[in-house]
Formats: C-alpha cells, structure tokens, sequence
C-alpha cells in the first residue's frame, strides 16, 4: 500500500467539494445518482469507511503506549467509537439511490442490478 500523507487525504476531500459543487449545478439526475452511487454503497461507501477509520483511530489511540490513562482520554475514545456507530447506521443510504432511480426509471445499473449486486 503507498503511503498516505496528509496531502492524499487533502486531494479526497477536495474531490468531495468538487463533486458537491458539481451536484449544485444541477446536473441531470441519472448522472448525479451514478456519481453518487459510490460514496453511499451498502459495504464501501462513506458511511461504512468513515465509521471504520473512526474506531481504527480510536484503537490507535487507546493502544499507544503514550496516551494518557485518564478520563479524558477514555472520553474521547468513547466519543470517537460513538461517532463511528452514529456514521455506520448511515450505510441504508443506499436504499435512498434505489428509490431516487425508481424515479427516473431503469438506470445501466439498475437494469443490470444495483452496483454492488452485480
């Protein structure tokens, strides 16, 4: 795996603005679906991933020897494995792009079954 770098992370996040920026633009609706579609996938989207990075960095965190032993810290690692339960209950969203492609009627996707049924 290369190495990742703050600047990796950077390009990601930008990527998200510029999808975001796209989509306020409004793009005609099969395309925004199929552009989205990846980000809210049912076991590699966002919210899955998120939540994943969350509880690794709260065990990273936990599991190094030099953080502190103290409420605080057991707070904040509290705070991070609750966000990364708050974020994984967010993975139905994929259910949402199926409902929004009824709207709009069969898809490439849909006619071949969703992305990740395929």
């Amino acid at each position: 795996m290369p190495a990742l770098t703050p600047d990796t992370i950077h390009t990601l996040t930008e990527t998200l603005a510029d999808l975001t920026d796209y989509l306020r633009e409004n793009p005609d609706p099969a395309e925004a679906l199929a552009l989205v579609e990846p980000l809210l996938d049912e076991y590699t989207g966002l919210p899955v991933q998120f939540a994943d990075t969350l509880r690794a960095l709260a065990r990273a965190v936990q599991e190094n020897p030099a953080t502190p032993r103290t409420t605080q810290a057991d707070l904040l690692i509290t705070e991070l494995r609750t966000a990364a339960w708050e974020l994984a209950d967010q993975h139905t969203l994929h259910y949402v792009l199926d409902d929004l492609r009824a709207l709009y009627g069969s898809s490439p996707t849909n006619e071949a079954g969703c992305c990740w049924c395929r």
